[in-house]
């Protein structure tokens, strides 16, 4: 029954994880499916750039609330029912799969910063805002969103054997960072070429 549970429980976090909200928020506010347009990818940094700013804020925030409620409600109710709370990492980690490869559109998501950030901060509050830090930081300077994404995600992996978080936990957030990092590898090599598309408001 726990194994019945937790698999349950993981699957939810997949389903979560696969609404793409980009995609929710484009055909139902703006009539446009923001995959035609941009980079075409289901993320908040092209909604805002197809949509606007107010767009790509609202999924950018609905992205990183996928994997913050899904951890904590997957620990509550493991808890209520006396149950290995590490199963809440696995959904967590079901849910940023979900986010990039959505079951709800065509295995196509978005490329789990947002979502991955929402993780972080229910498993290293402080080491989240350092990452914004570095995000923020290397914005300004380069104003690569892709290249920004992947220097902050990768400072938390520096402090994943750190965490004072179980081998299990300390295992999953590694795989989201690279999760991420693998996303994002065509970005990266548009910014070794030049190529990357800069963002303009900052």
């Amino acid at each position: 029954m726990d194994i019945i549970i937790s698999i349950i429980l993981i699957i939810c976090g997949y389903l979560y994880g696969s609404i793409p909200f980009a995609l929710v928020i484009g055909k139902l506010f703006y009539k446009t499916d923001v995959r035609n347009y941009g980079s075409g990818n289901l993320g908040g940094t092209n909604t805002g750039r197809v949509l606007g700013k107010k767009a790509g804020v609202g999924v950018i925030l609905l992205d990183a609330s996928k994997a913050l409620i899904v951890t904590l409600l997957a620990r509550y109710i493991l808890n209520a029912l006396n149950l290995n709370s590490d199963v809440a990492y696995i959904c967590a980690l079901a849910c940023v799969i979900g986010h990039c490869y959505p079951i709800f559109a065509g295995f196509k998501g978005g490329k789990a910063v947002s979502t991955a950030i929402g993780f972080f901060f229910t498993v290293t509050p402080l080491g989240s805002i350092l990452a914004l830090l570095v995000f923020f930081i290397v914005l300004k300077i380069s104003k690569y969103v892709s290249l920004s994404s992947v220097l902050a995600s990768g400072s938390v992996l520096f402090a994943v054997p750190f965490l004072d978080i179980s081998l299990v936990g300390k295992i999953v957030v590694a795989a989201v960072i690279l999760i991420l990092i693998y996303r994002h590898r065509s970005n990266l090599k548009r910014v070794i070429n030049g190529t990357e598309s800069k963002i303009k408001w900052m």
